[in-house]
């Protein structure tokens, strides 16, 4: 160990030179100038005890704030590789779980395939539903197509219409399709 003293051992130092001088008073009496000297030597040592005190303190509150900043440190570093142990073991079930749903899948459908007919079944459900897109094309073609010839030759197709044909006073005729109907009185 080195030859210099602690803080504390000087603390300790000051107050066993104190309790020997105070023990060295009680067998003797003093006279006013060895009061004076006496009562000189305990000022000092008491703002020698009040320094070597907040010395101490602070000392002590350095060492402390280092732990402190260590501890926070060290905490960061097992908390972060903790949540990525974590997540690395989360990433793995995940993956092996969807690797396993991928194969219960693919052999439900190869199972699916077998027991409901395979080609033939898909062919047949190709077929009906082209045979109903074409249908509904049809309708939908067959009104436009319906339009368009009455807009040609609207003569020919007004009466078929639900229209009339009607004769204006300057002579000219033209397909009149009635929205309400007057009502015909049998008169």
């Amino acid at each position: 160990m080195s030859g210099v003293k602690d803080t504390f051992d000087i603390l300790t130092d000051e107050i066993t030179l104190i309790r020997r001088e105070i023990e060295q008073l009680q067998r003797s009496s003093l006279n006013k100038d060895e009061a004076k000297a006496l009562n000189q030597q305990l000022v000092q040592g008491v703002a020698s005890m009040a320094q070597t005190g907040q010395a101490v303190y602070e000392a002590i509150s350095e060492r402390m704030d280092l732990r402190l900043e260590k501890l926070a440190m060290e905490t960061i570093l097992a908390a972060t590789d903790a949540a990525r142990k974590a997540i690395e073991k989360s990433h793995a079930e995940t993956s092996s779980a969807a690797l396993d749903y991928a194969k219960a899948a693919g052999e439900a459908r190869r199972e699916a395939w077998r027991h409901f007919g395979g080609f033939w079944v898909w062919l047949a459900s190709v077929c009906a539903g082209g045979a109903v897109l074409g249908l509904l094309a049809a309708f939908l073609i067959m009104g436009r197509g319906d339009a368009r010839e009455f807009g040609q030759y609207p003569g020919v197709y007004c009466t078929t219409a639900g229209g009339q044909v009607v004769t204006n006073p300057e002579g000219r005729r033209f397909c009149a399709i009635w929205i309400d109907r007057p009502s015909q009185s049998g008169g």
